[in-house]
């Protein structure tokens, strides 16, 4: 069983507030914790947006509480409907995480029987203490480039090995291999992207983050792959131009890395073209699908060059 870091943070903040709370001889201390324990997020972004959304919900509750009470009395009819009204204006303020926070600054009031300016400013500062716990902790924020890292050497393990496949079919006509690759790149991108967007979170000030550029070249990449792969079926090796694209997967295969070495590349795909169009016309039908399957085959890594061309590359 694996305890993460949001764990740790909620099991040192929740007493740190509370005993924070108790210090200044709060009322509710034990409130603070439970502020504490809603504020801890998992990354620094989600951490101040929850710290804004119940704080300026509990502002708003209490100002409601003060009016509904004051009105209605101290009675449970009282908070059934300024809840009819607290909620659609929390909604429409997009303050929505913070009903739930702010619920328990309701009770609060509710319970002291009269709303003076020392109750209001107890809950001030027990919101306060307790989001201001939780903001303080998750201020640090494990580096997650080690397994970005990881992912990214996973991925193109995974495309060398697929292209690889590729250049031997089109080479012997194998069809030995089970295509394991494709769902595991499949579901290594997709945790490698969530993580991205993760540390894009962590880093309030920075606009770009290159590791989630390059999953998202790599994914574009990764759906032209498949769309290759019934093209590459219907290829006879018995067609000369087979053999010799297949030695440019092979080649291709070896030069699958964060640098950009694209453009020599397409550089020779175009030689292979203009060789393909120099050639004699097919002469059978069978001849003529199998070099239009190879035609299209190399528009399709045409792309896939293009994509990884236009990446611009600084730290991955």
């Amino acid at each position: 069983m694996k305890i993460g870091y949001r764990t740790i943070k909620t099991a040192l903040g929740t007493p740190i507030a509370i005993w924070i709370a108790q210090l200044l001889q709060l009322e509710n201390f034990a409130s603070a914790g439970i502020l504490t324990i809603l504020c801890i997020q998992i990354t620094r972004k989600k951490s101040f947006l929850s710290a804004w959304h119940r704080f300026a919900a509990c502002l708003i509750a209490m100002l409601f509480s003060y009016i509904f009470f004051e009105l209605i009395g101290y009675h449970p009819l009282a908070i059934g409907l300024m809840l009819f009204a607290f909620i659609p204006v929390t909604v429409w303020l997009k303050l929505t995480p913070g009903i739930v926070t702010s619920s328990v600054i309701i009770l609060h009031l509710y319970g002291s029987g009269s709303i003076g300016w020392g109750i209001v400013w107890n809950e001030i500062v027990l919101i306060t203490v307790g989001i201001g716990t939780a903001l303080l902790l998750n201020l640090y924020m494990p580096s997650l480039e080690k397994k970005l890292e990881e992912y990214q050497q996973d991925i193109e393990h995974n495309f060398s090995l697929i292209l690889k496949e590729i250049a031997t079919f089109l080479r012997e006509g194998s069809e030995v291999w089970t295509g394991r690759e494709l769902t595991h790149t499949a579901e290594i991108l997709e945790k490698a992207k969530s993580l991205a967007f993760r540390d894009v979170e962590n880093h309030l000030l920075r606009t770009h983050n290159q590791y989630y550029h390059y999953f998202h070249m790599r994914t574009k990449q990764f759906e032209l792959l498949e769309r290759m792969l019934p093209l590459v079926s219907r290829i006879s090796t018995s067609y000369d131009h087979a053999f010799k694209i297949g030695d440019f997967f092979d080649d291709l295969s070896e030069a699958v890395h964060p640098g950009n070495t694209a453009v020599i590349y397409l550089q020779k795909l175009k030689q292979l073209k203009q060789e393909f169009r120099e050639d004699e016309l097919p002469l059978t039908r069978e001849e003529f699908e199998a070099r239009a399957s190879l035609f299209h085959l190399m528009n399709e890594i045409e792309e896939y060059l293009i994509i990884k061309r236009s990446f611009k590359k600084s730290d991955v």
